[in-house]
């Protein structure tokens, strides 16, 4: 079922499409912790490890896997946007088609270097086994990962953000239930946790399955829209790739800012991975604001309403904003007590306290590249967003990190900072490649209905 996003109130609709996603973004919140907090109550450190270390792979390649789908979400979008029904089918075939080649392939190379991803890892001697094991089921099921977010990202191109926070919420409370199951009644430790997510995936994929056939949601789709079309390929790639390298080597570099905390030692390690977590949770609405934009503008380019997409970029701006300078000033003043929720050692909190007290000022900085990233891959401009993440990272994130922690070892506050910093970077060169595309791009040098 498709929603046109082109008329109406711009706030309203932003409104109307980023509120499904930012409820399926928790739920999906919710139920990457699940496995971690079920195995924690039946099971030992050394199971609680290995669940912790194989969602840190899982996350990483799953996140790698949504950007890449963000090629989809444009692509479907465009043609929403420009009433071609032909178009519309040729990106959900292809799609389908890039993802099913991509997903088996993935799923052979990764069962032939668990063990060597294993290592990588530092995965602790006692947590080993049970980290092989976890890995080895959760990659035979990234068929039906990479299955459900390319099912959401083509419902979303449509303007459609509900049905994929109902087939996330199905898997939520499968992935809930079989965990109890498999970990607290048979016993089965990381096996167990492993076997939850990846049947709960399923489980969800052939509902949604069912629910797209049985209510023609894709009409006039035809077998032969599988079949690559080089001109349609080329344009999910161009948008998708770069984000999900993007998006990899953001991960890559929280894990070396992580192992930069734990030389440091436990506590400040502790401390650390509280702050990120809660993080994960005060991103959800600039995260959402990301693929609202992304899907908004691009129906909007396809139905050549370039300003209006411009619009849309200001007004999720705004929202994001507002939203982080509100979280921002509310940390100064609740962030012991929330720092406290997680832990009740006294130096923990403190020094998670001090950490999220300059972290948190990266709600408002991130919430504004975060737009200009959707908005720049609406249009195929995904490697704006590539380059200014990895510039970010490598030239503030990390090496801010890195000096703060050698320098000034007895505080956290100082290396909060680093991502605050790095988001500003990333706000700069966002401000000059929209100036940039403004002025350059062809698109708006032949007026509103390019």
């Amino acid at each position: 079922m498709e929603y046109n996003l082109t008329t109406g109130s711009v706030p309203k609709t932003i409104l109307y499409f980023s509120l499904p996603y930012f409820l399926s973004y928790f739920l999906q919140t919710l139920y990457g912790t699940a496995d971690l907090f079920i195995i924690g109550q039946f099971n030992g450190v050394d199971s609680t490890t290995a669940v912790s270390i194989g969602s840190q792979v899982m996350h990483m390649l799953t996140v790698m896997i949504v950007g890449l789908a963000m090629g989809t979400t444009v692509m479907t979008g465009r043609a929403v946007g420009a009433q071609d029904r032909r178009q519309v089918n040729l990106a959900v075939g292809n799609t389908a088609s890039l993802f099913m080649l991509l997903s088996v392939a993935l799923t052979a190379i990764l069962l032939c270097f668990v063990k060597p991803i294993v290592a990588v890892m530092s995965t602790p001697e006692e947590a080993v086994r049970g980290t092989i094991t976890y890995l080895t089921i959760c990659f035979l099921g990234i068929p039906f990962i990479t299955a459900y977010n390319i099912i959401s990202s083509i419902f979303r191109g449509m303007g459609d953000s509900k049905s994929p926070m109902y087939f996330i919420a199905i898997a939520c409370v499968f992935n809930i239930t079989l965990d109890y199951l498999f970990i607290g009644v048979l016993k089965l430790g990381p096996a167990g946790a492993a076997l939850g997510t990846t049947l709960s995936q399923t489980i969800s994929v052939l509902i949604s399955l069912t629910m797209v056939c049985r209510k023609k949601m894709i009409p006039d789709f035809r077998f032969s829209d599988l079949k690559p079309v080089r001109a349609m390929m080329g344009g999910l790639l161009k948008i998708g790739f770069p984000i999900a390298m993007q998006d990899g080597f953001i991960q890559i570099a929280f894990i070396v800012i992580t192992i930069i905390a734990n030389r440091r030692g436990l506590n400040d390690a502790a401390a650390v991975g509280i702050v990120e977590k809660m993080i994960s949770l005060f991103f959800l609405v600039p995260s959402s604001m990301l693929s609202t934009v992304s899907a908004l503008s691009a129906q909007n380019i396809g139905a050549g309403k370039h300003e209006r997409a411009s619009q849309t970029l200001a007004c999720a701006t705004t929202i994001a904003v507002s939203y982080g300078i509100v979280v921002s000033i509310l940390m100064q003043f609740a962030g012991s007590t929330v720092v406290g929720l997680f832990s009740s050692d006294a130096d923990v909190i403190r020094l998670g306290t001090q950490y999220l007290h300059s972290y948190i000022w990266d709600c408002i900085f991130a919430g504004i590249h975060f737009c200009f990233s959707g908005y720049f891959c609406a249009y195929g401009q995904s490697g704006i967003s590539f380059l200014h993440n990895i510039i970010s990272v490598l030239c503030a994130r990390i090496p801010l990190a890195y000096l703060a922690s050698k320098y000034v070892p007895g505080t956290l506050f100082p290396m909060g900072f680093a991502a605050p910093v790095g988001s500003l970077l990333s706000v700069l060169i966002c401000v000059a490649a929209f100036i940039w595309m403004k002025r350059k791009l062809p698109v708006f040098q032949s007026g509103e209905n390019a």
